[in-house]
């Protein structure tokens, strides 16, 4: 077993500690205040530079050990989700309706596992900063920490980052050059009428209808327009209008999420959104208003970077622990951000059989902590030579 893998096993308890402690205590994007603080006050103790408050709620934690020029960063997300707990584990969440459904706690448990370990043994020459983001969940966390100066304040000549992913055979990692996952664009569109009594239609215009021809025409996007070896995605997540049966509402909000793989893909439906919207809106006699969210990003990982990172990932964990190419996902990453501007390999740890990522009921498989903290020294230490 290599040396380690082995000091991380032996060190498992102590990352699941932190694990744990995350896992009770979810904060929603930007609210990660109690997270922040913990990951903060260890990396102090570790003898880490921390700066807090970067894009509000994120952490840097910064050490730099002899004269390497070489500098990188390590990322994990700190974020829960809206969603209640299911599960009744002893170490549940302990605030209602909120969880870390998505395993954001363990991602940033198995970078202090690592973080730790890297400041104990400073087996390394260069600059490793570790990043704790907030906000993944909503895709603005990375843009909030890039706007508040992030890789000038903090200059990075690789970034890595990782996620759990249920239904991958638990404990192995995934790697795949290029493009590996979608574009998220979230958009809301307000159509607004005139209300009227449900007995007397011929006094309104209805925004009701006129969303439910636009749901039904958005469909037309990707069915018609996207070629069958491409991918892409038009969901309507949230369709509100009125409040009784005998009422025609004054408005509707439509509110959707499109993933895309391809730019050229993207600008075309994005389009075609904004074009159905306007058309639909003229023929029912509505007004609209298009409301863009944070604009998408494909997360591509740098080839020549994904390539070595396999081979440090074979080198410490063995080579039937490695898969390459792994599976891409039509899912979306606010890791894209940065690596649009500095070269980044993101990979997938299996969870094994378990229900997938934002459900009730998911549950991290602890026994890949001492795996994924394991990666993250590798990498430090090969990077940092």
């Amino acid at each position: 077993m290599n040396a380690i893998v082995q000091e991380m096993v032996a060190n498992q308890g102590r990352i699941q500690e932190y694990f744990r402690y995350l896992h009770q205590h979810p904060g929603l994007a930007f609210e990660e205040e109690v997270a922040a603080s913990f990951i903060a006050q260890k990396l102090r103790e570790w003898g880490y530079e921390v700066t807090e408050g970067i894009g509000k709620t994120g952490v840097v934690g910064q050490l730099k050990v002899g004269d390497g020029k070489m500098r990188i960063g390590l990322r994990a997300d700190t974020d829960a989700l809206p969603v209640k707990e299911g599960s009744e584990l002893p170490h549940k969440s302990k605030v209602e309706g909120k969880s870390h459904m998505c395993g954001h706690d363990a991602h940033s448990a198995m970078l202090l596992g690592a973080a730790e370990y890297l400041a104990k043994t400073r087996n390394f020459s260069g600059t490793l900063n570790v990043i704790f983001q907030p906000a993944e969940e909503t895709m603005a966390g990375a843009p909030a920490m890039i706007k508040d100066g992030l890789l000038e304040r903090f200059p990075m000549d690789v970034i890595f980052g990782m996620h759990n992913m249920p239904g991958l055979p638990a404990g192995k990692l995934h790697f795949t050059s290029g493009p590996i996952m979608a574009a998220v664009d979230n958009w809301e569109v307000v159509l607004t009428g005139v209300g009227s009594h449900g007995s007397m239609p011929e006094k309104s215009i209805d925004p009701l209808v006129a969303g439910a021809a636009l749901v039904m025409s958005l469909q037309t996007i990707v069915s018609r327009n996207v070629a069958p070896m491409d991918a892409a995605v038009v969901s309507i997540g949230a369709f509100q209008s009125g409040d009784a049966g005998n009422v025609i509402p004054q408005t509707a909000v439509l509110r959707m999420s499109t993933r895309t793989r391809k730019p050229e893909t993207r600008k075309m439906v994005l389009d075609k959104i904004r074009a159905i919207t306007k058309a639909t809106a003229e023929a029912y006699n509505v007004q609209f208003e298009i409301r863009e969210g944070q604009p998408g990003a494909i997360l591509i990982n740098d080839e020549a970077q994904t390539s070595r990172c396999v081979e440090i990932a074979r080198r410490v964990l063995g080579e039937d622990q490695v898969v390459t190419p792994g599976p891409t996902f039509m899912g979306s990453e606010d890791f894209a951000f940065y690596a649009q501007q500095v070269p980044g390999v993101y990979c997938f740890v299996g969870n094994g059989n378990t229900p997938n990522v934002h459900h009730p009921m998911f549950v991290f498989d602890e026994t890949n902590l001492p795996v994924g903290a394991t990666y993250w020294v590798a990498v430090a230490q090969d990077y940092l030579k």
